[in-house]
């Protein structure tokens, strides 16, 4: 039997780590994969999790982009996240915010540490949407010398980008590997970061 290739992807943290190295002091909002892995690499009161408005990344993003224009806007969104909301990306490319990077976090997969569904639409073409919307550009990532090549260009770029990057699916639960329980916390810290981070942009004016 021939070997299988095993398709290109980034881990999640991975990426999370490399979007960490370029931030300085970008404002980001993020939701489902890469929630834990940009709370975890890149804590900071200039992160909003979108959480549990699941579909919410880019829509807060694009808030965030029309209050703070002299801010790089970093969205990490979840594949199944953007499309539940695919009306925001007629709106980001409409006003074109001139700091704004949109990542979707596409590893194939919904509800990502909670049920670990397969995402329909699995050949779906997140960078041809992002164009026919009319981002000034949309590129996608499988391999972290990518990201970090696409960061080092597109945080000098003007306009609204957008990136997809192949991200390494995870595990399935099984009874082997169940799903972990979700703590009541995590349903609550929109409210909190969205607080830390008003405080935070009014002492940094």
């Amino acid at each position: 039997m021939p070997e299988v290739e095993e398709e290109p992807g980034i881990a999640t943290f991975q990426a999370a780590a490399i979007i960490h190295r370029h931030r300085g002091d970008a404002l980001i909002t993020n939701t489902m994969t890469a929630i834990f892995a940009i709370t975890t690499v890149s804590p900071s009161p200039l992160n909003l999790a979108s959480v549990p408005l699941m579909g919410g990344a880019s829509g807060l993003g694009f808030g965030l982009a029309m209050a703070q224009p002299d801010r790089h806007i970093l969205v990490l969104n979840g594949d199944a996240s953007l499309l539940m909301e695919l009306g925001t990306l007629a709106q980001i490319a409409d006003v074109a915010p001139p700091r704004f990077v949109h990542f979707v976090f596409n590893n194939a997969v919904q509800f990502n540490g909670l049920a670990s569904l397969d995402r329909p639409g699995r050949n779906l073409d997140f960078c041809a949407l992002a164009q026919a919307a009319g981002y000034a550009s949309a590129q996608k990532a499988d391999t972290s010398e990518a990201l970090d090549a696409i960061l080092l260009r597109l945080l000098d770029a003007s306009g609204s980008h957008f990136v997809e990057l192949a991200i390494e699916a995870p595990h399935k639960f099984t009874k082997a590997t169940p799903q972990p329980e979700i703590p009541d916390l995590q349903f609550a810290r929109m409210g909190a970061e969205a607080q830390a981070m008003m405080e935070a942009l009014e002492t940094t004016r």
